[in-house]
């Protein structure tokens, strides 16, 4: 199986009139993206949708291995939400491979205010296809 892109993706697809379209960078070995909390991603009144935030980990992560050349998919995705995300709040969003044994590529990622607070942590078990 070839993963192919399409640039609808949800997360990261530019051609997606309702998508995020969140661009990505390497910082050494991370792989990082900010987006801003609009009032169009809450769930609770004035707190981002947790499911919303699950999706930008998940990104983050499975882009990640794309970039390295990796033909994978996520097979669990576990989240740990520490705070809420306000409307307004900016936030980071950083990515990075844990350990590799092929097929099989374990992943970790965290989101954090503008201030270094974490607001949920993430690890994807992810297998090449």
């Amino acid at each position: 199986m070839r993963l192919n892109v399409n640039n609808m993706c949800f997360a990261c697809g530019a051609s997606n009139p309702i998508g995020l379209k969140l661009q990505f960078r390497f910082e050494g070995e991370d792989y990082v993206t900010e987006f801003e909390v609009k009032p169009e991603y809450q769930g609770w009144t004035g707190i981002v949708h947790g499911g919303l935030l699950a999706t930008v980990l998940d990104e983050v992560m499975a882009r990640l291995l794309w970039e390295k050349g990796l033909n994978a998919i996520t097979g669990r995705l576990t989240v740990r939400y520490h705070q809420p995300l306000s409307i307004g709040d900016r936030v980071q969003v950083r990515g990075r491979i844990s350990k590799q044994r092929p097929p099989v590529v374990e992943t970790t990622a965290e989101a954090m205010k503008d201030d270094g607070t974490v607001a949920a942590e993430a690890t994807a078990v992810s297998m090449e296809v």
